[in-house]
């Protein structure tokens, strides 16, 4: 077969599969052994909130300071991060790079922990607050070694009704139909 003939084989370095099974012990571990300040939100968050589904990856927001997103690249260095959709490869964006970073808003990634979706600017998220406004309404909850920190539950719904796609209205209605659900185990509750 001529060169030009043979399918396309990308080289172990262009980085992890799309299809990597998402491992959201292994993506949070990292972040927090980086000290990244982040939350959880998408169908991780949904989950935690009660709701039994899947999900593809991890979805989370983080600090938009500067030191945090040098942290935050560290960590996504060490999860071998690749950005994902077709052609991605050519847009010269390195999410290991804090200036990187800093410059975009939203980076879907596949890491070797899987699918990572990480926005740096909660003003580019539909329906989100202000990332301090978020912050502090977070719900803490320890999950085996492990502190995670949840977008409260009205700000999650507020974020999936903005979006509107049909498994948001689905998790909205499971999450209001769990009002009182709270993502920490019993013993850890106030």
């Amino acid at each position: 077969m001529s060169p030009l003939r043979c399918p396309h084989r990308p080289d172990e370095s262009s980085g992890p599969a799309d299809d990597t099974p998402t491992d959201p012990v292994e993506v949070f571990r990292v972040l927090n052994s980086h000290e990244v300040d982040y939350l959880i939100i998408g169908g991780v968050a949904v989950q935690a909130y009660g709701h039994v589904r899947t999900t593809q990856d991890v979805d989370v927001i983080v600090a938009p300071d500067t030191r945090n997103l040098e942290r935050l690249a560290a960590a996504l260095k060490e999860l071998r991060p690749r950005l994902k959709g077709v052609d991605a490869h050519l847009l010269g964006i390195d999410p290991t790079d804090a200036t990187h970073l800093r410059d975009g808003a939203n980076f879907g990634l596949a890491t070797r922990a899987g699918g990572l979706d990480v926005w740096t600017d909660a003003a580019e998220l539909k329906g989100a607050r202000s990332w301090q406004e978020m912050r502090e309404r977070a719900v803490t909850a320890q999950v085996g070694e492990q502190p995670l920190r949840f977008v409260h539950r009205d700000d999650l719904i507020r974020m999936k009704l903005a979006a509107g796609r049909e498994k948001d209205l689905q998790d909205i209605a499971a999450l209001t139909s769990q009002e009182d659900r709270d993502p920490r185990p019993p013993d850890q509750r106030e």
